[in-house]
């Protein structure tokens, strides 16, 4: 089965080797410090400093080719990537300019890209409705998602209920980053908002009636083992509840979040599951099928 991936940033796709392209006058040993993270501020580090050296459309341009052939090399032949469009605008970006530039880079590629516009939750309302209103500007463009990220315990979800049915009444299907670092009643909040799947969503297993309400209605956890553990969202994958999560019913995704900065692959994180968790051929299958299934252009709703 050809692969999906339904939860991973595009930002977060930029290796050492492709920061060094953006910003040729970084040596080896200074890229190699900031990647030396542990824990989910060295994350957010990293990942600001992946975003600071993005300051024109062709960056946009060459971060998207390269994903893209990344992808392609594993047999990954759609994906649904986030693209921080919050970040863009606050860095006072023409965000026309650079949608025209990632989408003019993935004419003719291999992979199907989906593109998820994301907000700024500790940015308050009043900005998560503006992304809101950009990424409808897209729909039937390549757009066909939007979503919160950031940080779960300045920006909970609740606040956002009015931009979400703004998104939805444009086209827009509905995700959210929740229980990541947040507890599980972040991710109740963001279900409650009306979000249609959750990225992480691994906190969830500290709350049994969460837990059955996933698994009632049927939402999707779009798992990212291998982020949770460099983060430090989970202190080892000995403690890391994706069995847990999937052995109760719950329907979970395996996806590789921000491949570059963490040093994975999709490949990767399918025979991470088989080896330290124990999921047997079929399950693995059910799971990548999962993928498929609830990826945000389906039929499904």
């Amino acid at each position: 089965m050809a692969l999906a991936e339904i939860h991973l940033h595009l930002e977060g796709t930029v290796d050492p080797e492709t920061v060094r392209l953006l910003d040729p006058s970084l040596t080896a040993e200074q890229v190699a410090a900031v990647w030396d993270f542990h824990d989910f501020m060295g994350f957010i580090d990293c990942f600001k400093f992946v975003a600071q050296r993005l300051n024109s459309p062709a960056d946009y341009a060459l971060i998207t080719r390269r994903m893209i052939d990344n992808l392609a090399a594993q047999g990954v032949t759609y994906a649904e990537v986030t693209i921080a469009t919050g970040v863009a605008l606050w860095r006072g970006f023409d965000f026309v300019d650079i949608w025209k530039a990632i989408r003019e880079a993935q004419k003719g590629a291999p992979v199907e890209i989906a593109w998820n516009l994301d907000a700024i939750r500790q940015f308050g309302p009043d900005h998560v409705m503006e992304v809101a209103k950009v990424a409808a500007e897209y729909v039937g463009d390549g757009a066909v998602s939007f979503g919160i990220g950031g940080d779960e315990l300045r920006g909970p979800a609740h606040l956002f209920k009015e931009a979400y049915q703004w998104a939805k009444d444009a086209g827009l299907r509905l995700t959210a980053h929740a229980g990541e670092t947040g507890p599980a009643d972040s991710v109740r909040q963001a279900l409650d908002i009306g979000a249609e799947r959750i990225g992480h969503g691994i906190r969830s297993i500290d709350d049994p009636d969460l837990v059955r309400r996933l698994v009632a209605e049927r939402i999707p956890l779009e798992v990212c083992i291998t982020s949770n553990v460099c983060t430090g969202a989970v202190a080892s994958l000995d403690v890391h509840p994706v069995r847990q999560l999937f052995d109760q019913g719950v329907i979970i995704t395996l996806n590789t979040d921000d491949p570059g900065l963490f040093r994975c692959d999709l490949r990767g994180e399918f025979e991470l599951a088989k080896d330290r968790f124990g999921f047997s051929d079929a399950e693995l299958r059910q799971i990548e099928q999962n993928a498929w299934d609830y990826r945000f252009t389906s039929a499904k709703r």
